[in-house]
């Protein structure tokens, strides 16, 4: 038996950075996007966002890829969203997205950021994590 514990911080915004995400919207989006995950065997740790992007913390499996858990969440919670007719546009996800591996002793740091995304974003914009994010991971 194979024991593979890999953790990845993933990030991926609305087309456009277009902010959809209303307090109701991003809620039943978060929701939806967690148990899609999970019907999927896919485990999301933690997930939150802020108007424009979503912030997931996940464990990949062995026989997973990042590309393709990501992929799969985008281009469904896509889909359902539309079906929803919740917002008055067509909804989709930029194609780009970040993903970083997180090791064992920054879990907790990771987790608590994304939980904390409305306070985080109160004192800065999206540009500037993005900007911070680029920078930090040395992209």
């Amino acid at each position: 038996m194979s024991f593979i514990k890999i953790y990845v911080h993933t990030v991926w915004t609305t087309k456009d950075r277009y902010p959809y995400f209303t307090e109701g919207i991003k809620d039943k989006m978060i929701n939806h996007i967690f148990e899609n995950a999970a019907s999927k065997n896919i485990f999301i740790d933690q997930i939150n966002g802020y108007k424009e992007h979503i912030h997931c913390l996940l464990s990949i499996n062995a026989d997973q890829n990042i590309a393709g858990i990501v992929q799969l969440l985008k281009g469904e919670s896509s889909f359902w969203l539309n079906k929803q007719n919740i917002i008055n546009h067509k909804f989709s996800w930029q194609d780009e997205y970040f993903a970083v591996s997180i090791g064992e002793s920054q879990i907790e740091l990771v987790r608590n950021y994304i939980k904390n995304q409305e306070k985080h974003h109160q004192k800065k914009s999206f540009q500037q994590e993005y900007e911070e994010f680029i920078a930090n991971y040395k992209f």
